[in-house]
Parts: structure tokens; C-alpha cells; sequence
């Protein structure tokens, strides 16, 4: 099977809103957008979203309106302290602060207006022998 496209699409009432914080904040490009539907995409395409109000008649079966839990959008970045900094300068509310976590990850995290957790992340070394207890 060959994709031209993968995305989520986080239904919610807060569509509008969610739209112009992805566009706005993070610099997603809105490539679809009506009254029901907005499809973004990183400026440099390498990740893709979707907000959908919950009372258009297309809405997929089974996708209930988000109830900001049980689904985090991963946004890995070459340098952490860097896009914190960015973003806590535009005013973003930071509710996660700029942490390096032992298993191997400099991240912060804040939710977007659908109550959708980001989690902004980057590799790091994990601290020594932290994964030898998982590994078989």
C-alpha cells in the first residue's frame, strides 16, 4: 500500500481556534480549509493535521468529538531549548517545562486549544545504563 498522506484528525469544537494556533504559533500551513474541515501541514512537510467539527456528515465513523486525553502529538526538533525559548517568548503557556528525562529526551509539552497534548522533543543521550533493565 502506497500513502500520499498520513494525518490525524482531531475532532473537535474548538476547530477554528486549533486552525489558527497550529497556523499561528507553530508555523503549520493551512493547505484545506472550510467551515468543517482544516487540513495543516509543517512548512517543510514532514508532519501533517487535521481539525474536523463534530457535526459535519463526512466525519469518519467511530471518531467522537476529543476530549483532550489519550493522545499526544510528538513535534521532534533538532534543539529543544531553542523552540522553548521561541515559544515561550511568542507567550505560549508552557505546562510541561524544558526537562531532560533520563531514557533520552530534552522535551517540554503544552495543550493546543482542542486540548490536544504537543510534546516538542529531542534526542539526547539517555543517563547511563537506564535502558538496560528493558532490553532483553
Amino acid at each position: 500500500m502506497r500513502f500520499s498522506d498520513r494525518y490525524p484528525i482531531v475532532v473537535t469544537t474548538q476547530k477554528d481556534a486549533s486552525r489558527d494556533f497550529w497556523s499561528g504559533v507553530l508555523g503549520f500551513m493551512v493547505t484545506f480549509d472550510s467551515s468543517w474541515f482544516s487540513l495543516l501541514v509543517a512548512e517543510d512537510g514532514t508532519a501533517s493535521i487535521a481539525f474536523m467539527t463534530p457535526d459535519h456528515p463526512s466525519s469518519p465513523p467511530g471518531a467522537e468529538t476529543f476530549g483532550g486525553t489519550g493522545l499526544c502529538f510528538e513535534l521532534e526538533v533538532e534543539d529543544a531549548q531553542a523552540a522553548h525559548d521561541l515559544l515561550s517568548e511568542s507567550g505560549l503557556a508552557v505546562s510541561y517545562p524544558l526537562t531532560d528525562e533520563p531514557f533520552g529526551q530534552r522535551r517540554f509539552g503544552f495543550a493546543d486549544p482542542s486540548g490536544l497534548w504537543v510534546d516538542v522533543v529531542e534526542q539526547i543521550e539517555p543517563r547511563q545504563g537506564f535502558w538496560d533493565r528493558y532490553m532483553r
